[in-house]
């Protein structure tokens, strides 16, 4: 059998002789090595310093064990928020902001591990089937899944529970996004196996809760109640509520509170559980989508799922379930963790000048401060002179500047051009 070991990049500074020392003693253990990913800002050898990745061995028992898991990873955004880098053609979670794995093949990734890739479905909209498939080859054409109209998450893992109730069973279902940034890998996967051990046990639904390191706006809150339970230094807690984005000064209240969580969007449940409570909360999502079952892997399929779609509002998993459920509970994270929601996540991936500004390109500053730079095409040069707090995008044909304080308005942007011919 050949082994693939997956490695996984956690910056850290290390010799770089202990790289080939290490590559050495993993081909004791292995008849290959591959290499999935690589650090945003490779140092170079001659300078003494490298970011390399600690590595994760996978057996063929711990596989085994783990086939009563199944992972739904969504990936059928627009990615708006990053435009004019991203638009409908390719969105963000299939580039390759600063890896040499896009997003999406990040998110399978950090769960190949864990489950074969036979128990990984992914959601999208039926135009990227095809991307998605020349991005993943690893899994089966009948696992990606295209859904022809976006109705929010609700929609999506509704969806997600009916083929796997019909396919697996009664597994415990791991629900992520395609485009988060995580590490270190092995605190999320030992986070991740305790929220299913507990799902599975204790038939709750569980979020992952992560500690904010600053007030941002542009995440949902969740305020956790009692502790329930430590496990292997993971802790289990009730959740109290959830909270939408709030402005700057709600959101310090909640940082310095010590008693609320940034709400991911990654969940664990059970088929069954999950499937009960949208029967009970959205009974219109489940008269709608639980006859597809009849229907999976047939030619009826196609013309069943746009009719079941046509009728289903719009409304994500949070306020249809989530809110509404009597048993929910959250696992507080200790990861790290991105939400690669729009342009301002890059100041945490690009190194600052001594005026705060970030860039990537071909950029001269000059009395400027605080600015965003991205530029596509290093052949370009982007210049920017008395200015602060903008963020400044080329790509392509197409410039993009705004004020960081409106960086959220880009997707409303994206909306109008949809609409209008420019």
């Amino acid at each position: 059998m050949v082994l693939d070991i997956r490695l996984w990049y956690y910056t850290f500074l290390a010799d770089p002789r202990r790289l080939s020392e290490n590559f050495v003693s993993f081909s004791r253990f292995c008849s290959r090595i591959r290499i999935l990913g690589q650090p945003p800002m490779l140092r170079s050898a001659e300078a003494g310093l490298l970011d390399y990745t600690k590595e994760v061995y996978v057996t063929k028992d711990r596989l085994t064990q783990n086939k009563n898991i199944v992972v739904l990873i969504m990936a059928g955004g627009g990615g708006t928020r990053f435009w004019p880098l991203s638009d409908q053609k390719c969105p963000k979670q299939f580039m390759n902001l600063f890896y040499d794995r896009s997003l999406l093949q990040q998110a399978f990734d950090r769960v190949s591990g864990l489950v074969p890739a036979d128990n990984i479905l992914i959601l999208t909209n039926e135009r990227y089937m095809s991307l998605i498939h020349e991005q993943l080859p690893e899994i089966p054409e009948a696992n990606i899944i295209g859904e022809p109209v976006a109705k929010d998450t609700s929609a999506a893992i509704a969806l997600g529970a009916v083929l796997c109730r019909r396919r697996f069973g009664n597994p415990t279902m791991v629900v992520l996004t395609a485009d988060h940034l995580i590490h270190p890998i092995e605190t999320f996967q030992r986070t991740l196996l305790s929220a299913v051990r507990a799902a599975r046990e204790e038939g709750c639904l569980y979020t992952f809760g992560i500690v904010p390191t600053f007030p941002a706006t542009g995440y949902g809150y969740l305020e956790q109640g009692e502790r329930i339970k430590s496990d292997n230094g993971i802790e289990h807690f009730k959740l109290l509520r959830f909270k939408e984005k709030p402005d700057l000064e709600t959101a310090r209240s909640y940082v310095e509170s010590n008693q609320f969580l940034w709400n991911s969007g990654m969940f664990v449940w059970t088929v069954e559980t999950i499937l009960n409570e949208i029967e009970r909360h959205l009974p219109v999502h489940a008269k709608a989508l639980l006859p597809l079952a009849e229907v999976d892997g047939t030619d009826e399929w196609g013309p069943a799922i746009r009719t079941a779609f046509e009728t289903l509002p719009k409304i994500s998993i949070d306020f249809g379930v989530m809110e509404k459920s009597e048993h929910v509970r959250t696992v507080r994270a200790e990861f790290e963790w991105s939400d690669m929601g729009g342009w301002l996540a890059l100041e945490k991936f690009l190194s600052p000048d001594g005026n705060g500004n970030v860039v990537n390109g071909c950029v001269k500053c000059h009395n400027a401060s605080g600015n965003i730079v991205f530029c596509k095409d290093d052949k370009e040069t982007v210049a920017l002179v008395g200015v602060d707090n903008l963020v400044v995008v080329r790509a392509g044909d197409k410039t993009l500047v705004v004020h960081r304080d409106h960086a959220e308005d880009v997707k409303k942007l994206v909306e109008r051009l949809q609409l209008d011919k420019c």
